[in-house]
């Protein structure tokens, strides 16, 4: 992650960080002693244990918590390491956060909880002692390799419960989506629900709680990083869209290289994100600081969501972006 790193290939546009960057950076990190001193939590990045956190910041502050914690596979985060559990020990860990990751949130707010086939039972069994579990997503991950003796591991839960089921809030028209007609019906020689394009014939769409559109960031998308389970900005935006007001603040308690804060920031939400590894957080804010130039989402157009492969390619060009801390100033290249 810093400059000793090998030199990119051209087209490669996973952000990284210099040790100039890294060091103006940590300045602008929340520390755990800082928020006991009563420091700033909105709009901010913690670098701190969660479970050391979550004590400090007050009961029903957010609107929307999206979770997106370690699954039950060993994996290195940057030196931090997750070590797979049995199902009981998995469950257990999981009854150590929630329950107080829960208590943040509004009498009305939501919550999405991430997980894949290996421990989502565990999230639903959890998650359902704790609030209203009224549907479960699941999304295409169509990254990876094959296995030789099992079926590829192509698809992702996220959990989506509320506290009330009578009054939360959820806005389905944020969320449409653009599909292509494969074969359009015309009623009286008009298309009938679909429009006429020059780039193709196209129907906006309800959307339903299995997304197919969704392309994992890989190494020439500009929103990559090397945090080895990083979450795509499109599937983020679908949620913080569908789920949350402009103004309102969403909670992200295992922020990771900072997919939902830097969603929030750019679809005109606050935000809030904890996150152990004190790297990982400074890619976070080098992602944020570049948010407010750059409110692109790959995918999302005129207001709706396209099918993967059928919109106009974004493009941006690589920019340098001062950035001032102490009187100091560094260049972010995005």
């Amino acid at each position: 992650m810093t400059e000793s790193r090998k030199t990119a290939a051209p087209r490669n546009r996973t952000i990284t960080i210099g040790e100039t960057e890294l060091t103006l950076l940590k300045d602008r990190l929340v520390t755990l002693d800082q928020l006991r001193d009563g420091g700033m939590y909105i709009d901010k990045t913690i670098n701190a244990n969660v479970m050391d956190v979550l004590p400090l910041l007050p009961d029903g502050f957010a609107d929307l918590i999206i979770i997106d914690p370690p699954y039950n596979l060993s994996k290195d985060f940057n030196g931090n390491k997750f070590n797979a559990m049995t199902d009981s020990q998995y469950i257990e860990y999981i009854g150590q956060w929630l329950p107080q990751v829960v208590a943040k949130l509004k009498p009305t707010g939501s919550l999405y909880l991430c997980g894949d086939w290996k421990c989502t039972a565990a999230l639903q069994q959890m998650l359902s002692q704790q609030m209203h579990i009224i549907n479960r997503i699941t999304w295409q991950r169509e990254k990876g390799r094959g296995a030789m003796r099992n079926w590829k591991n192509s698809m992702e839960d996220i959990w989506f419960a509320v506290k009330d089921p009578k009054n939360y809030y959820f806005d389905v028209e944020a969320v449409k989506m653009k599909r292509k007609v494969v074969a359009p019906y015309r009623a009286n020689g008009k298309p009938k629900d679909w429009e006429e394009t020059e780039n193709g014939n196209y129907r906006i769409t309800y959307p339903s709680n299995f997304w197919d559109d969704i392309s994992v960031p890989f190494w020439s998308m500009p929103e990559n990083t090397e945090h080895p389970t990083q979450k795509p900005e499109k599937l983020i935006a679908k949620l913080i869209l569908a789920s949350s007001k402009k103004g309102d603040i969403v909670f992200d308690p295992f922020l990771g290289s900072g997919t939902t804060s830097v969603v929030a920031k750019k679809l005109g939400r606050k935000y809030c994100g904890v996150e152990l590894n004190v790297e990982y957080c400074c890619l976070a804010e080098k992602r944020l600081a570049t948010a407010s130039l750059d409110r692109s989402i790959q995918g999302f157009f005129d207001g709706v969501f396209w099918e993967r492969n059928t919109s106009q390619v974004q493009k941006s060009a690589k920019v340098n972006i001062p950035f001032v801390q102490n009187n100091q100033t560094a260049m972010f290249s995005v």
